[in-house]
This record gives C-alpha cells, structure tokens and sequence, in this order.
C-alpha cells in the first residue's frame, strides 16, 4: 500500500486504541492517497497527503507530515480538515494555511492542526487551487513551511465522498 500512514495515524483519528485497525488503501490520485476503515461509531474515510517540498528555519527532525482530509458519515463529520505537523506546536500559536491566494488560519493542538469551522470553505479552495503552503511554529521556535500539491484533490474527495455516504 503506497504510503498508507502507519496505525498510529488511524489511533489518532479513530479516537483511541480499541478503534484502530489497519486502513485499506482506496486509491492514489495524483499527489494524494485515499483510505478507510471501520471505526465503532463510523466508517472513516480521509484523503491524505505529503508535502512536496518542507523548509525550516533551522535543522529539525520531524515525525510523520501529512495533510488530512477525513468523512465520517457516522458523526456527521464531512470534510474535516487537519495536518500533522511531525513536531509538537508552539503553544498559543496560529498555524497559517494559503491555497493559492486565499489564506486560512488552523488551530494547533499538540502535533496536529485543524480548520475549526473553516472546514468547507478550505475544501472549495482546495478543488479550485493548485498549490497549499502550510506554515506553522514548533514549540522550540522553529519556522517550518510545507508545500502540498493539490493535484488529484477533487478525485481523492470524490472517492471519500462515494465511500463514505
């Protein structure tokens, strides 16, 4: 399976270990993958993927980096936008998001961020864009900036979307 995140990732988004199995692959649509499993309450659904491009401010070892878009028909969850980010966030910092020329902000909370409910207005940006920057702070200072492609996004959601109903 190309890329498929480890287990941890679906403990993450399951909610906890009793919840967790390991995702199928659904598909690979350009820059992003697309996986699924099931979850007590829901089928969970999400499109990922990784940056083309990562810069910091200085030398950082960073985890796992994705960009997540999950459903989660179950919880009424469509479209939930998130990251992990690979390092813990600076506390009380914004995390800035720009697809194309529109820009967001994203509210860390230890290794992730999430959109808050900006969750529909950054999927529209995302079908209709062609390049997301991610910029966000560690909680040592570091400056990083990831670069996402956004080719094959409509595909990938599309997919969540149909798997997910």
């Amino acid at each position: 399976m190309k890329r498929l995140f480890p287990i941890l990732a679906a403990l993450i988004l399951a909610g906890g270990p009793a919840a967790a199995q390991e995702p199928d692959h659904l598909g690979t649509f350009n820059d992003w993958d697309v996986a699924a499993y099931k979850a007590p309450k829901s089928k969970v659904c999400f499109a990922y993927s990784l940056p083309k491009k990562s810069e910091a401010s200085r030398k950082v070892d960073r985890g796992e980096v994705r960009f997540i878009v999950t459903n989660q028909p179950g919880n009424k969850v469509k479209g939930e936008v998130s990251t992990i980010i690979g390092y813990p966030f600076k506390e009380g910092s914004t995390v800035k998001l720009t697809i194309d020329d529109k820009e967001f902000d994203l509210y860390p909370d230890g290794d992730m961020a999430w959109a808050g409910n900006t969750d529909k207005s950054i999927v529209a940006a995302m079908k209709a864009g062609k390049n997301m920057k991610l910029e966000g702070v560690s909680w040592k200072g570091t400056e990083t900036v990831d670069t996402y492609s956004l080719s094959g996004i409509t595909a990938a959601l599309k997919t969540i979307d149909d798997a997910c109903k």
